[in-house]
């Protein structure tokens, strides 16, 4: 107790001095600095958290919030950028005390709701431009409107379902609002994850400050969807762009988190004006999107008809009230930076009462008088795009403040203001409020813009997340407008002297209805699972060959040399998979330079084990949703540079070990495990027909015979069994027949064959299809087959159908474009 009590103390003198000497020379504005004495007791219960995690080092507290953050896969991307980069998440959340908090959050209803009214009349009556509250330009001008939704009622009477604001914080604690996010709202799912890492973190902080929880406004937003769908157990998509849009790991989290099905447009289909997606068993039901995607590529027919990822007829499937939406599409109209000019007017006039989170101060230039105050005060003024796009004197699209431009830019502005006003705005420049971050294990004061989520409940009413999450500038400047997009992250706790109930999106377990059954599995995630299997299998089997090569032939300490037509058939395996370029001779440097290509070529063209590694990269990062964060992981890892070739090719083989152990061990029995292993079978079957076309001939010799049980990684087995060395037919017998080697032919086949017969079918009489017919064929050839009489025709004729066999999947289980449609006997359901 008194180590515990020391510890304590400590902890208190190390967050006491990191506060006084952050406040220091702090000018009042900063969130800590300027806190009231409750306030500020928070701000000290975050340090003392830190200091009892992380001791005296802020550097390690930053590094351990990082790595929390990577554990639970955290990720975005730049965009024009391929990969992903680790979130960048600040050790030190944003407090804010649930009094404050309340003022907030029934601002940001209040927005929600004359949102909600202004779209409803947009694009109902229209009476807003009529009557001259709202200019024509300002909503035609805007790209987000979509006159195709003009008199569209939404499934369950509401445009929007889920909306974001973002706001800051003036020097003074007021707060503002800077944009508003009602098109696909991003973030949520980041928030999510900021508090798992933070809460790992800093254990302790939940219960002393009484931290409010997020998992009942996920449960009110899934519950707000459900209930505007027409079935009592709707199912809900999240509608996403791929796996190359910059939020996609978020999205990827929060299907998961929700279980909701994640879906691009190419497994959906609208059919007789209902929505369903494509799966293994046919086409089923969808009741609901929550999309990612930008609206105007969401049907083909009814907006862009360029659109390769929409769904054509998904409108038309809206508009008959049989699929909900969110947020339905039009409702951008209401972001651009024109619109918030006559925002605080139509709240009067709206409800009566003013903005109670007012927006920042805004002209719009369509306005003869606003125009030409932008141009006398361009001095002390923002001036933005109207409508989010760029301009011709914005060409990066992005604001621009007065004061810094110099004459010749000026001079365009200006001119282009006079050619075309309604493209611009001005605004007020911002100030921020400062917060707490580690920077190089100091803190330091950075500015930071608060994002705010809302979603619908049951009722219809409005959910407000307690805390959304915090973006950090990267510079001191506290001007909105130069710290842009932010370059950390955080957490924002509300934290009150009210106990907060430990509340989870799960329901307890005597009120929920009991399945065993995962749920629908769409035929894209069958097909990426299944490809995952067979690259993971494909890049092991290819390294087999690459360490044979190097072990056995060009290592030192390995022994005896193989022979050298054993060596050729291994150079002709690694040539024909197109893994290297055959070498001129076989000399040890020749064949390490064909070893180093196979396993880590990376330009060429070279089908190398790097090449089949990315392409499983890939397929993990689009199987987020379905597979555990251990084994993204494990994908995601780069490719080892340390040590030499044997060095880098083993732990290459223990990373694949990892990976077939995760899979083996660690995935449910569902039908997607089922397809990931289908897929690491059959490719374990080719390869291992491959191998016995290529070392197991008639006039196989023992270093032969030896490098297929190498391959097979049945050389102990074998030795098990037979003592006096190595013949052909007991070799052929243990890797192409005996049931009992699970890296053996027969052992794949029944496998491959079970597998098949637990997987769905389009039809009821009993009758066979196309791919079990195939799979039960090549059981019978192997359970029937001789080891004596196994020959290179035999097994050419096994590959072909095994080949088959893949092919007869595909056809069957990963639909593609309309193919579906015109195929019989699927269910819709």
């Amino acid at each position: 107790m008194a180590s515990r009590a020391q510890s304590l103390f400590d902890a208190g003198l190390i967050a006491d001095r990191w506060i006084a000497d952050y406040c220091g020379p702090r000018p009042r504005g900063d969130v800590l600095c300027s806190a009231g004495d409750s306030d500020r007791a928070a701000w000290r219960a975050i340090f003392e958290e830190l200091a009892q995690t992380a001791g005296d080092s802020l550097s390690e507290a930053g590094e351990r919030a990082q790595r929390q953050a990577e554990d639970i896969g955290t990720g975005f991307r730049i965009a024009g950028e391929s990969e992903e980069r680790p979130w960048p998440l600040s050790p030190i959340p944003l407090a804010i005390s649930a009094s404050e908090w309340a003022g907030i959050a029934e601002g940001v209803r209040q927005r929600a709701d004359l949102f909600e009214t202004i779209l409803a009349d947009l694009y109902g009556p229209g009476m807003l431009v009529r009557h001259g509250h709202v200019p024509a330009a300002v909503v035609t001008g805007s790209p987000w409107f979509l006159r195709p939704m003009i008199g569209l009622n939404p499934p369950g009477g509401h445009h929007l379902h889920f909306v974001a604001v973002d706001l800051c914080r003036g020097p003074t604690g007021e707060w503002r609002v800077l944009a508003d996010q009602l098109r696909a709202p991003v973030g949520a799912g980041y928030a999510l994850e900021n508090r798992l890492a933070i809460a790992r973190t800093m254990g302790g902080l939940q219960s002393r400050l009484n931290v409010e929880r997020h998992a009942p406004f996920f449960a009110h937003l899934r519950e707000g969807l459900a209930a505007a769908c027409r079935r009592a157990e709707p199912r809900i998509g999240l509608l996403t762009p791929g796996r190359l849009n910059q939020s996609y790991a978020e999205q990827a989290h929060l299907a998961r988190y929700l279980g909701f099905l994640l879906v691009e447009g190419a497994d959906l289909a609208a059919i007789e004006d209902k929505l369903y997606v494509r799966t293994i068993a046919g086409l089923k039901r969808v009741d609901a999107l929550w999309r990612r995607t930008d609206p105007r590529l969401l049907d083909p027919l009814a907006f862009d008809s360029t659109s390769a990822i929409g769904v054509p007829g998904l409108i038309d499937a809206m508009a008959a009230g049989n699929v909900v939406i969110s947020n339905a599409p039009g409702a951008g109209v209401l972001e651009s930076p024109a619109f918030a000019a006559f925002l605080p007017a139509l709240a009067t006039r709206l409800t009566g009462d003013g903005l109670r989170l007012p927006n920042i101060a805004t002209w719009w230039c369509g306005q003869p008088r606003e125009a030409a105050q932008v141009v006398d005060e361009l001095g002390s003024m923002l001036v933005a795009p109207a409508f989010g796009v760029p301009t011709r004197a914005l060409p990066g699209g992005r604001p621009v403040l007065g004061a810094e431009l110099d004459d010749a830019c000026r001079a365009a502005l200006l001119a282009d203001l006079e050619r075309r006003p309604q493209d611009y705005v001005g605004q007020e420049v911002v100030h921020l409020s400062t917060m707490p971050v580690v920077i190089d294990g100091e803190l330091a004061a950075r500015p930071f813009v608060l994002r705010v989520f809302a979603a619908r409940d049951a009722a219809g009413g409005w959910q407000v997340m307690p805390g959304g999450f915090a973006r950090i500038g990267g510079e001191a400047d506290v001007r909105a407008s130069v710290m842009g997009e932010g370059v950390r992250s955080a957490d924002v706790i509300i934290h009150g002297p009210e106990r907060v109930a430990a509340v989870s999106l799960l329901p307890p377990v005597d009120s929920q209805h009991l399945r065993r059954n995962p749920g629908t599995l769409p035929s894209r995630a069958a097909d990426n699972l299944f490809w995952l299997g067979r690259y993971l299998e494909r890049g092991e089997a290819l390294l087999g060959i690459v360490r044979v090569l190097l072990g056995h032939s060009i290592s030192a300490d390995a022994g005896g040399a193989l022979a050298r037509s054993t060596i050729e058939r291994i150079v002709a395996l690694l040539a024909a998979d197109g893994a290297a370029p055959a070498p001129v001779g076989h000399r040890r440097t020749e064949l390490v330079a064909m070893a180093r290509t196979a396993m880590e070529a990376s330009e060429g063209g070279w089908y190398s084990v790097r090449a089949i590694n990315r392409q499983a990269r890939g397929l993990g990062a689009v199987s987020r949703d379905r597979l555990a964060s251990d084994m993204i992981r494990l994908l995601d890892a780069p490719h080892p540079t340390r040590g030499g070739l044997l060095d880098r090719a083993g732990s290459l083989q223990r990373r694949y070990a990892a990976l077939a152990g995760l899979s083996a061990e660690h995935m449910g029995r569902s039908d997607g495990w089922r397809f990931h292993d289908l897929g690491r079978r059959i490719e374990r079957a080719i390869k291992v027909v491959q191998m016995l076309r290529c070392f197991a001939a008639e006039n196989a010799g023992a270093d032969d015979l030896s490098t297929l049980l190498d391959l097979a990684d049945s050389q102990i087995s074998y030795r098990q069994r037979y003592l006096t060395g190595i013949a052909r037919v007991p070799a052929v017998d243990l890797v192409a027949l005996d049931p009992g080697n699970p890296r053996g032919l027969a052992f794949q086949v029944e496998v491959i064959v079970g597998h098949l017969a637990r997987l769905p079918v389009l039809n009821d009489d009993g009758v066979a299809e196309p791919q079990q017919r195939i799979a039960t064929q090549i059981a019978a050839t192997v359970a029937t087959a001789a080891p004596a009489s196994i020959d290179a025709d035999m097994l050419e004729r096994l590959e072909a159908r095994l080949y088959d066999l893949a092919e007869a999947i595909a056809r069957r289980y990963f639909l593609q474009g309309a193919e579906p449609l015109r195929a019989g006997g699927l269910t819709l359901a």
